[in-house]
C-alpha cells in the first residue's frame, strides 16, 4: 500500500493499512512532515515526489496486481503527476484519490491534459472510499479501506442484508 501525502487521512490509513496486512509505504516531498515519527505505523516513510518514487518501484520490480496506491494529498502538485504514473501501471490493483467531486472533475481534466487515456482513467476510484458518512480521518481510512477490500475480492461494498450469497469467506 503506498500512500501519497503526509496528512492525518494517511496517518489513519497507514494504521489500518498495516492491520490489513499491507506493507506500508507513505511518500511525501515534504522532509518536513514525512517522518518516521509522525507515521509510526508506517513500514517505510519516503521523502520523494511521490510519482518518482512510484516509478522507481516499478522499474525495480516491486509492483504487482496486489498494489493498492491512494492519493491523498490534496495539491494537484503532487495529486495528478501520481495519479497520471499509477494509471499508466497496468500492474498496479488499485489506484484511488481522496477529493471532492469538484476536486475529481477538475483532477480528471488536469489528468487528460497529462495524456491519461479513457481506458487509464476508468480504474481511477475518486473520490475514494464507501459512502460511509465518514467524520473523522480514522472513519475515512474506514471507508476507503473497505472500498479497497470490496475492490480486492470483487464485493459489492452493499451491506450483507440487502444481498444473497456467501457471506464473508
Amino acid at each position: 500500500m503506498i500512500l501519497a501525502g503526509a496528512n492525518d487521512f494517511v496517518r489513519a490509513l497507514s494504521r489500518l493499512g498495516a492491520q490489513l496486512g499491507y506493507r506500508v509505504t507513505v511518500v511525501d516531498a515534504r522532509e518536513t512532515f514525512a517522518t518516521a515519527l509522525r507515521f509510526p505505523a508506517a513500514h517505510e516513510v519516503v521523502v520523494d515526489w511521490p510519482h518518482r518514487y512510484l516509478r522507481a518501484q516499478h522499474a525495480g520490480g516491486r509492483i504487482d496486481n496486489r498494489t493498492v496506491v491512494c492519493v491523498l494529498t490534496h495539491d494537484s502538485k503532487f495529486d495528478v503527476p501520481m495519479l497520471a504514473e499509477a494509471l499508466r501501471i497496468e500492474e498496479i490493483g488499485f489506484v484511488g484519490a481522496m477529493g471532492s467531486r469538484r476536486t475529481h472533475a477538475e483532477r480528471l481534466e488536469r489528468l487528460v491534459a497529462a495524456g491519461v487515456g479513457p481506458e487509464q482513467l476508468r480504474r481511477l476510484r475518486s473520490p475514494l472510499g464507501l459512502d460511509l458518512n465518514a467524520a473523522t480521518p480514522d472513519e475515512t481510512a474506514v471507508s476507503i479501506a473497505a472500498q479497497v477490500i470490496a475492490a480486492a475480492g470483487r464485493g459489492s461494498g452493499r451491506p450483507l442484508d440487502e444481498t444473497d450469497g456467501p457471506i464473508h469467506h
